[in-house]
Order: structure tokens, then sequence, then C-alpha cells
């Protein structure tokens, strides 16, 4: 049963896996190729100051290929109103089990690709003294973040289409109260203060907040 989820899992959504896993593999080749200038004159300062600019890319990317993945995990059930999924003889926390972690599964496609195009890009240049490249340490923070993402989104997507479109409504309605507040110059700050919350909350979403260094000391 599990490879029959994982056959239909991996066919819903291996065009959006084709392009995070090719996203996933420029981002290292194209933050040494941003860093080129400081890596020819050997700036220690000025290359961890482009490779901190760059690191916010790698969480976006995690959070985006979560989110996408998840999402189109139920879109076919939800097409569908269950009907397939209720039809088995299965119970359904299995069934939701097996449909978690076949779109888990699908996530080392991305992940793989992120780290290779690391050693590939590490092993393009040479580093300043005193600094060391960390291409495998990234890697594993780059598949918890998509882990945590995807579980994030898969959970919010399992519901109805009613759950969802409440849940992205509010955040929408907070981003148009904080447009707003802007403009007027109100202390409207919704959804500064949830983004803020997410970014720095120590727990598990944690794992986004601080920087994402190729190159580090």
């Amino acid at each position: 049963m599990f490879r029959v989820i994982l056959a239909t899992q991996w066919k819903w959504t291996r065009g959006a896996l084709l392009i995070a896993t090719c996203a996933a593999f420029a981002l290292p080749l194209l933050s040494i190729r941003n860093a080129s200038t400081a890596l020819e004159e050997m700036n220690a300062r000025d290359l961890l100051a482009i490779m901190n600019t760059i690191g916010m890319a790698y969480g976006l990317t995690a959070g985006s290929i979560g989110l996408v993945i998840a999402a189109m995990a139920w879109t076919p059930d939800h097409a569908g109103r269950h009907v397939y999924a209720l039809a088995l003889p299965l119970a359904r926390w299995k069934y939701v089990a097996m449909r978690f972690a076949a779109g888990a599964l699908t996530l080392t496609a991305p992940v793989i690709a992120l780290w290779i195009g690391g050693v590939v890009a590490i092993a393009s240049i040479q580093i300043p003294a005193g600094l060391h490249s960390h291409a495998a340490a990234l890697t594993i923070r780059f598949a918890l973040a998509t882990l945590v993402a995807y579980a994030t989104f898969f959970a919010i997507s399992s519901g109805t289409k009613r759950t969802a479109g409440l849940i992205l409504s509010t955040l929408a309605g907070a981003l148009i109260l904080e447009l707003v507040g802007e403009a007027l110059n109100l202390p409207l700050r919704p959804f500064f203060l949830f983004v803020d919350f997410v970014m720095n909350w120590s727990g598990t979403l944690g794992v986004f907040n601080g920087p994402w260094m190729l190159i580090d000391v």
C-alpha cells in the first residue's frame, strides 16, 4: 500500500520537485558566485557578510518547498472529496501516516541536490584562511527546515478547504492591516509581530532563525 501511495505522490509532485531540486542545487553555486570578488581578494569579513545576506534564501527555499509539496499531497483527495481514502480497507490514521511519509520521502531529492551543490561550490574555490566550509551542516539544517515546513502545512492542508481558507484569510487580513497601519502611520503591526514570533521563537520553528552559512569560521 505504501509503495502505491509513494508512486502516486511522486507522480503528482514530480514537476514541482524537479524545480525544487534545481533551485536547491543552484543556491550554493549562486552564493559562491555572488561572493567571487571577496574570494578573489581573500577578504574574510566581506565574504561572511555576503554569505549571511544570501543565507536568507536557504530558509525561504526550504519553507516554500515544504509548503508546495504539503499542499499538493492533499489536492487529489480534496478534489475527490476523500472518497478514495475512505473506501480503502485501512484506518484513517494509517492512511494519513503513509501519505505524510511518502511526501517526506520525496523531499530527499532537493536535500541531496543542495548537498551536491554545496560540495561542488566549495570544490571550485579557495577559502580564506581561518574560514571553513559547512556544506554538510547546512544540508542537515535545510532538511530539518524543509521537514518542519512540510509537517506544518501538511497538517493545515489535511483539513477542509474552509479551514485552510480561514487560516490564509487571517494571514491576509493581518498583512492588509500591516499595510494600512504603515500607510496611515498607525501602530498596527500584526503581521510583523507574527513573523517576528515565528522567526525568533526558540521552539520547533526556530530552525529557520539565525544565519545560514555555507562558509563560516
